[in-house]
């Protein structure tokens, strides 16, 4: 038997994934992401008029991107003020989506996106970004391809996928990734602490098949969404031309 994790993984294998679109009736675009104990609500306002006015650009929509831990997220109480780490990943998570919209489509508009972490079990800002790429084609915002995100890291001496809060927090190293899934461009790459040259081609190499793994979820996601509809109305029409 193989080397096996706290939690019974493999170390190339992902945590449970649960995700749900349209969750929101008040936002453009909502989305909810559910990585093994980690939980993410994202909700997306837009295209629309930039306030205050002066910050509109003539070149494309802006975008603006809140990524915040709820209170009851961890198991101390955080406090609800943004802290450095959250300005830091909203601006990560932003550049992380970027390179897959048309924002030449809209100029002097802003897209705003809003990230809600619930619950905290490890690898918060890869949920995010899957959960923001949902959310996005939720509100009917053209994009190139949906933006997959994982992460790979180095825990006692293993190279494994996608850390969950334990592993996160006693890691030697930790590679976020995400993948943008229709020219297979990384739009996301960071690494805290050390790895050497051969670790991590392979903690890559295993982040982007988590991303292509989380990939076909999300399409399987929103075509099921999108889909549901369609054979409903179709049944409807059966059963009416049966009488």
């Amino acid at each position: 038997m193989g080397y096996r994790r706290i939690d019974g993984r493999a170390p190339d294998e992902l945590r449970p994934i649960k995700m749900a679109l349209g969750v929101l009736d008040k936002a453009d675009g909502s989305a909810y992401v559910e990585q093994g104990g980690t939980k993410v609500l994202v909700a997306v306002y837009g295209p629309r008029e930039v306030h205050p006015r002066h910050l509109a650009s003539p070149e494309g929509s802006i975008i603006r991107c809140r990524y915040h831990m709820a209170p009851f997220s961890t198991q101390e109480r955080k406090n609800p003020a943004p802290s450095r780490r959250e300005i830091e990943l909203s601006k990560v998570i932003r550049q992380a989506l970027t390179p897959a919209m048309f924002l030449e489509l809209y100029p002097r508009t802003t897209i705003d996106i809003f990230a809600e972490v619930l619950q905290a079990d490890g690898g918060t800002r890869c949920a995010c970004v899957t959960a923001c790429s949902l959310a996005l084609a939720d509100a009917g915002i053209p994009l190139k391809g949906l933006v997959a995100s994982c992460a790979a890291g180095k825990y006692q001496d293993q190279i494994m996928l996608d850390l969950n809060d334990v592993e996160d927090k006693g890691c030697q190293a930790d590679l976020p990734v995400a993948w943008l899934s229709t020219t297979g461009e990384i739009t996301l790459l960071q690494l805290n602490g050390l790895l050497t040259e051969d670790e991590f081609r392979e903690a890559l190499s295993l982040a982007l098949k988590g991303c292509r793994q989380i990939y076909e979820i999300q399409r399987e996601t929103l075509m099921n969404y999108y889909m549901a509809p369609a054979k409903e109305l179709v049944s409807e029409v059966g059963q009416e031309g049966s009488k």
